[in-house]
C-alpha cells in the first residue's frame, strides 16, 4: 500500500470505474478516473505524476490503442482489462506497450500483484 501513487483508470462504464476507484483507495491510492478520451487526454497532460493506468477497454473504440501509445510514450507503465481472452487483443495490448492483460471479471488478488509489481512495490 502507498499513500503516494497515482493511479489513472480508464473504463468506459461509469459503474466499473466507480468501483475500480473504490477499491483502489481502499488500498491507498490515490485515483485519477477518465470515462472519455477527452478525459483521458486531460489526465495524462496534468503534471501529477501518474504511476500507472488500469485500462479497460470494453466499450471503446479502436482509438483506445492510440490512447495506449500515448502511456507508452510518457513512460507510464500500463495494464490493459479485456471483457474476453483473445489471442489478438493480447498482441495488440502488447505491441502497444501493456505490461500486462487481465481478464474480467477481474481476481482481486492478481490485480493487487500487478499494481503493486508496475509501481516497484513489495507485494
Amino acid at each position: 500500500m502507498t499513500g503516494n501513487s497515482i493511479i489513472l483508470a480508464v473504463d468506459r462504464n461509469q459503474r466499473n470505474l466507480q468501483l475500480l476507484a473504490q477499491f483502489l483507495n481502499k488500498e491507498g491510492y490515490h485515483t485519477i478516473a477518465a470515462d472519455s478520451f477527452e478525459e483521458f487526454a486531460r489526465a495524462i497532460g496534468e503534471p501529477a505524476r501518474i504511476g500507472m493506468a488500469l485500462v479497460d477497454i470494453s466499450g471503446f473504440d479502436p482509438r483506445i490503442w492510440d490512447c495506449c501509445e500515448q502511456l507508452r510514450n510518457h513512460q507510464i507503465p500500463f495494464l490493459i482489462l479485456s471483457p474476453r481472452q483473445s489471442a489478438a487483443i493480447g498482441r495488440e495490448s502488447l505491441s502497444r506497450g501493456a505490461r500486462s492483460m487481465l481478464v474480467k471479471p477481474l481476481i482481486v488478488r492478481d490485480l493487487l500483484s500487478i499494481v503493486h509489481s508496475l509501481l516497484g512495490e513489495p507485494a
